[in-house]
């Protein structure tokens, strides 16, 4: 996956063939012939590899506050888990970003891109009915306002991938702070005062 994400990150999309996988990996590239059917197959397979990095690596305290929670899962999809080797955040979100706006004609690449996007909105949606419940959000449409957080998260991201507008993610950041948290947080109800929040 490692081999496959370096030469697509050289090669792009378009341009890349197996042999630019296999000049990248250090064993045989039979090897991936004989796992994979071809480069769509791998592909889909590295883009499956890339999301479960992300997926699986929030860690929370057990009794979390669900605005300080929210602040994580937020922080997480915009800046991103530390890496252990080249190739960090931006790296994987900048292949990312590009097979995404190829899933428009693969089907794979759409199905795996609408359960990963079902996971992070069901994530943000678990944080905020569980703040309603506990009396620190207000009652609102919770899928709608999980969807607007998703939507800012991923057109931020695109905005510094394409554009290289470099602030957009701390702007994004900081527009959700204001203008999403804000408005979802109870005005009865106190935040705890040793509770830090994300700027």
């Amino acid at each position: 996956m490692e081999a496959t994400f370096r030469a697509l990150s050289k090669h792009g999309y378009n341009d890349l063939r197996m042999r630019d996988i296999g000049e990248e990996f250090e064993m045989s590239r039979t090897l991936i012939h004989y796992h994979y059917d071809g480069r769509h197959d791998l592909i889909s397979a590295l883009l499956e590899y890339v999301i479960e990095q992300y997926e699986g690596s929030v860690e929370l305290d057990e009794g979390t506050d669900p605005v300080a929670e929210l602040d994580v899962r937020i922080d997480q999809c915009l800046f991103g888990p530390e890496f252990d080797n080249d190739f960090g955040h931006w790296e994987r979100m900048t292949v990312y970003h590009e097979l995404f706006s190829q899933a428009q004609h693969n089907e794979r690449h759409r199905e795996v891109f609408n359960r990963h996007y079902e996971t992070i909105r069901g994530s943000i949606e678990q944080v905020i009915e569980r703040g309603i419940e506990e009396g620190v959000f207000r009652d609102v449409n919770v899928t709608d306002t999980a969807q607007l957080v998703t939507d800012l998260i991923h057109a931020a991201r695109a905005r510094r991938i394409s554009l290289g507008h470099e602030d957009a993610p701390e702007q994004a950041r900081r527009g959700i702070d204001e203008f999403v948290v804000s408005a979802l947080l109870n005005p009865d109800y106190v935040l705890p005062s040793a509770m830090g929040r994300s700027q």
